[in-house]
């Protein structure tokens, strides 16, 4: 791998805010921003990319080229949670198990957004309609992890339905509001949609790094909650990120040949949900830890991603045509 795009993804301004977010934590400061901040931030990210999603999408063909793509993302986010659940079923419990297989099939929004920053960094563009892709995996995951505790778990039999558990996927906040907002952009007239375009895209990466900053000492917070499962959790948490990642890298060619989408399916397919599968998963698998699974997602996985991982990635498309 070149170190030279390490260093860069390194030494990127809303990485180093991350980071800071990590050494705050660590020297006990009182540093902190106030949740419905944070949460305005995060909705905010979510609109301003799916509205851009949605604008790219509007000059783009909906051919069978696009419905392959959409195929192939929802294909990951079904695959991964089978294998995931196999290998930790018999170390980590059935619910356990469950719940992190969903975790990591299914998507996390914020490494989506800070994947994009950083092929904006790189000027490598990416199509409209991953947005798209983005948010129709996030239901598959949690759809086979129900399956999987449905069939394995026989202390759940009083769980709630796989229809409510989809409704509940569908109609959480940060997939309506990206959904939403893709829809708007697809339909709305361009010269208007140039009038919030300072709001959308001139400020993203300010309140990009508001949001990282928050989620360093969040990672820091919760890292140390599931150090009683030992090291094999941990590595796990980097292990998933690194094999999905680098795989779909190289099975993404055989779909297209755009670099930037090839990037970002690498990227989803890497990356963990701990929105809307721990929110799902509190309904679903009851005894699940979230100790174990949140941590896992936001504490390692999410940072490997965007420090290691999107370079590594990036360098096995480039070397893999």
């Amino acid at each position: 791998m070149d170190t030279q795009l390490l260093l860069s993804n390194i030494t990127n301004p809303t990485l180093l805010f991350f980071l800071l977010g990590i050494v705050a934590y660590l020297v006990k400061s009182d540093l902190e921003i106030p949740p419905t901040t944070i949460k305005f931030i995060s909705l905010y990210l979510l609109f301003s990319i799916g509205f851009k999603g949605g604008q790219e999408l509007a000059h783009e063909d909906l051919n069978g080229q696009v419905t392959l793509e959409l195929l192939f993302g929802m294909a990951i986010a079904s695959a991964i949670p089978f294998y995931a659940f196999f290998l930790l079923k018999e170390r980590l419990g059935v619910q356990n198990a469950g719940a992190v297989a969903a975790a990591y099939g299914s998507v996390s929004a914020v490494t989506f957004v800070a994947a994009s920053s950083f092929l904006e960094a790189k000027a490598l563009p990416f199509s409209g309609h991953m947005v798209a892709i983005m948010a129709l995996m996030e239901s598959p995951a949690i759809i086979v992890g129900m399956v999987l505790l449905m069939r394995y778990d026989k202390e759940n039999s009083e769980g709630p339905s796989l229809g409510h558990m989809l409704k509940h996927s569908f109609t959480n906040a940060s997939v309506l509001i990206l959904i939403g907002s893709l829809l708007i952009g697809l339909i709305a007239d361009a010269k208007q949609a140039e009038g919030i375009k300072p709001f959308t895209t001139d400020i993203f990466k300010g309140f990009l790094a508001i949001f990282l900053l928050e989620m360093g000492m969040v990672t820091a917070a919760r890292f140390g909650a599931f150090r009683k499962y030992g090291g094999y959790v941990s590595a796990m948490a980097v292990a998933f990120p690194l094999v999905n990642g680098s795989l779909v890298a190289w099975l993404s060619g055989m779909i297209t040949h755009d670099t930037g989408d090839r990037f970002m399916f690498a990227v989803l397919a890497a990356s963990a949900s701990y929105i809307a599968v721990p929110a799902a998963m509190r309904l679903a698998a009851p005894r699940a830890d979230p100790g174990l699974y949140i941590p896992m997602a936001l504490g390692v996985t999410f940072p490997f991603n965007i420090t290691v991982g999107m370079p590594v990635y990036l360098a096995l498309i480039m070397r893999t045509p």
